[in-house]
Formats: C-alpha cells, structure tokens, sequence
C-alpha cells in the first residue's frame, strides 16, 4: 500500500524508476529450454548456480529498495516534483513493461538466457549512475528521471524474462513450488534490508548519492549472473512462427480459459486499482500527511517483512483453506488495507497504522501471488506456460500506466485523495468480481488439465 505502489498481487515494488515483476515468472510459469529430465537435477552444481541465481537477484531488489526510499524524496523534496509531475514518473517507468511484456517472453525464448541477464543488468547499472552523475554536476531534473525510466524499464523486461525462463533449469518439477516459496521470502527480505539501508543512506548522504548504491547492486547482480553453472547451454530456440502469432496464441488461450481468465482479469483490476493508489501514495505521505523519509522508510521496510510472511505461509494457508477462498480473502484484503491511507493523519500513532496496514496488504498480496502462479503452472500445458504468464503480466503492467493518468486527471480536477478513493473503490470491485467467477469454487489446486491443448508440432520438435 501506501509508499510502496502495489503491482496487481505481485512482487513488492518500491516507488522508483525499476519497476519490478508483476508475478516474477518462476517456476513452471517460465519456459525451459533444458532438454534433461528435472528429475535427475540437484547437484551440488545446480545448489551452486540457484544460489548465484538468488544471490544476484536479491542483490538488485535491495537496490529497488533503497530507490524506492530515495526516489520520492529527491523528486518531491529536492526537485519539488507537483502531482502530475509524480503521476507522470511513474507512468514513464511502467510504460516498457506494457509494450515489451507480451513479446518479452517469445524474444527471449529465441537467445541464451544468461548473457541476457549479464547484460541487461550491466545495461541498468550505467544507466542508473546517470543520476549521481546529473546530481553532482548540476543537471539533475526531472526530465533526466523521465528519460531514466523509459530506458531502465525497457531493459528490466528482458532482464526480468530471462531471469524468470532460467529457474525451471535448476529444479525438479516437484521441488519449484519451494523454490518459488524461497524467491518470494528473499524478495521480502530484500525488501526490508534495502528499505531500512537507503532511509539511513538518505538522512546520511542524501537521495542522489544512493542511487550509487543501486548501481552496485546490478553490478553484483550481473557478476552473480556469471557465476550461474548450468552444465552445457541449450541453443537457443529457432523461431517456428512470427513473433505476433506466438503472442495471440498465448491471449486467446488464457482468454477461453475459464479459470485462467478470471485470474487474468482479477490481476488487471488489481493492477488498475493500485497504480492509480501508487501514483500519488508517497506524495501524500511526504505532503499531505506530513511523513518524513524515516517514516517513508519504516512504512516500506515492515510492509517488505509482510510480504515474507505471506510467501512463506503460503502453502500452508492454500493447504487448510483451498486456492479459491485464500485468493478471494486476500484480494479483499488487499481492497481494505488501502482505507488508513485515506483516514491517516500525521503523528505516530497514524505512522504505525499504516505500516501495519502496509505489512497485511503486502502479505496478502505474497500470498495471493503464489497461489495465482501455482493454479497456472497446474493448469498450462508446457508450451503455453510462458505465453500465459506475459499475458497475466501485460494485463497488469497495461493496466497502471492507464490507471495513473486516469489518476492525474482525476487528482487535477478534484484533488489526490480523490484519486486514492477511486483506486480503493476499484480494488474492491475486483474482489467482488472474483468472488463471483469460477474461482471462488476452486477448493483444491487444480491438477495438470489442460494438457489436452496440443502443442504446434513445430514447436514440439524444437522444444
């Protein structure tokens, strides 16, 4: 909630110029291209390339999330950013990941997977350094972050498919839903350290030096990237059919799809609702109600251990429960947890309230997050996996930058509070629309049913 612009029910994202995955693509939701049985994998090699893997990738969120705390406040603070300036940021940094997102997948199907990451984040590394840069010399404005998070963005989208497409190389089939378990806690505590790291950096040193820190962290994500052992690399996928008939196949199968469809549409008003929050949740803190970077911290820092708990008691949870119920309280959940923001004051008393608020939105969202993944990983057959999980990630990254501009103008006409309001009205919509949809009689996890779709013999022989 609050200081931290909610992605749908995906991975937490801090305020910033790196958007993060919407539903990282783990597990069987990413393609492989490793032809070795899964079961024959668990070496002490591949234990050593997913502890690169998780190493690197944590490394670059706590670097997320010390911009998270450093970008509101060098924007609003020190570059006096109006609302629609705010509104306009963040739309920017969103923007990529609604063009790319559904070709993403297809493109990097078509390449090896670890150079990709090696160089999207070297990519990243330089073009977040611009702002130090700009800083010290002067020429920081906000047309420089306009144009940091049009670019930063475009090369998070393929950072953030091939780091997703490479997972399924390092785990047996039985073991993928503990390893998403695992990616989802490291994420929150990434989130924490990252959060508690820059609000200290930020009172010390100031919010443009620490982007010098986020810097590093895709530095050691890159060398992290590097240290993956795979054994011997797949080719490369060869291309069977253009590039815009593998994407309409991937929509018109989560279309038809009953259950997928719902899950889709649920992660788009999700997304809608929270990015009209977002586009405005750390200006009104900062403004508003008066929050200072501290507090900007702490409400981000416990919201990141929120989303650890809700990854980790995940499985549980679904276990007792079932899918359908969990998914529909945590979507309901998620709507509620957005009210102290708009009954908050200042004072500590409020600053507790909405860090508490943050934590149970977040947890809900880890929650409901693996829960969505899990039903689609049980439900796509193997070579619509990836198709099915950018379609979900198009719906939500198509849906924010929409939803902000629809919150600017909103805000422009009848204040930003208003815009928070229509963002919470429109998350509670969608937990009423997934209570009605198929979803709500899902009592257990679906088993492997869609299999009967055959797979383009084509493809099958490549793949």
């Amino acid at each position: 909630m609050t200081a931290i612009p909610s992605v749908g029910l995906g991975a937490p994202a801090p305020y910033g110029l790196k958007p993060a995955a919407t539903e990282p693509p783990t597990g069987a939701d990413a393609p492989s291209h490793d032809s070795t049985p899964p079961a024959r994998r668990g070496a002490p090699r591949e234990q050593r390339a997913f502890a690169a893997y998780l190493t690197g990738e944590s490394a670059s969120r706590v670097g997320t999330s010390v911009q998270g705390v450093a970008l509101p406040v060098l924007a609003v603070l020190h570059l006096h950013a109006t609302p629609e300036q705010v509104a306009t940021l963040y739309v920017l940094g969103q923007i990529p990941a609604c063009l790319l997102a559904l070709p993403a997948g297809a493109v990097v199907d078509r390449h090896r997977l670890q150079p990709v990451m090696i160089a999207t984040d070297l990519a990243a590394a330089c073009l977040v350094a611009v702002i130090p840069v700009a800083a010290a010399v002067g020429m920081l404005s906000i047309p420089v972050l306009y144009t940091v998070a049009v670019l930063l963005g475009s090369v998070t989208v393929l950072h953030q498919a091939a780091a997703g497409a490479i997972v399924p190389q390092l785990f047996a089939p039985a073991l993928l839903h503990r390893a998403t378990a695992r990616l989802e806690g490291a994420n929150g505590v990434a989130v924490t350290v990252g959060t508690y790291l820059g609000t200290a950096v930020v009172a010390v040193f100031g919010a443009a030096r620490v982007f010098i820190l986020d810097t590093v962290s895709y530095l050691v994500s890159a060398w992290c990237a590097s240290r993956i052992e795979i054994g011997a690399a797949p080719p490369p996928l060869p291309a069977q059919t253009s590039l815009v008939r593998e994407v309409a196949q991937g929509l018109l199968y989560v279309g038809r799809d009953p259950l997928l469809r719902s899950l889709a549409l649920c992660l788009g008003g999700t997304g809608a609702g929270a990015g009209m929050i977002a586009a405005f949740s750390a200006w009104y803190l900062l403004t508003v109600i008066g929050t200072d970077s501290t507090g900007l911290g702490v409400i981000m820092g416990l919201s990141g251990a929120g989303w650890l708990a809700g990854a980790l008691a995940a499985p549980r949870i679904v276990g007792r429960w079932g899918p359908g119920t969990v998914l529909i309280v945590c979507v309901a959940l998620y709507a509620l947890t957005e009210v102290p923001l708009l009954t908050a004051g200042p004072g500590p008393l409020w600053l507790a309230v909405l860090a508490t608020a943050g934590a149970l939105q977040l947890g809900a969202a880890a929650c409901a997050s693996a829960t969505v993944r899990t039903i689609r990983q049980q439900v796509c057959p193997p070579h619509l996996q990836a198709r099915a999980q950018q379609t979900a990630t198009w719906l939500v990254a198509g849906s924010r930058p929409l939803a902000a501009l629809a919150a600017g103008v909103l805000a422009t006409a009848a204040g930003v509070w208003a815009a928070l309001l229509a963002g919470t009205l429109l998350l509670t919509t969608t937990a009423l629309a997934l209570w009605a949809s198929p979803v709500r009689k899902l009592t257990s996890m679906p088993t492997a049913a869609s299999t009967s779709v055959p797979a383009p013999a084509a493809a099958e022989g490549s793949r």
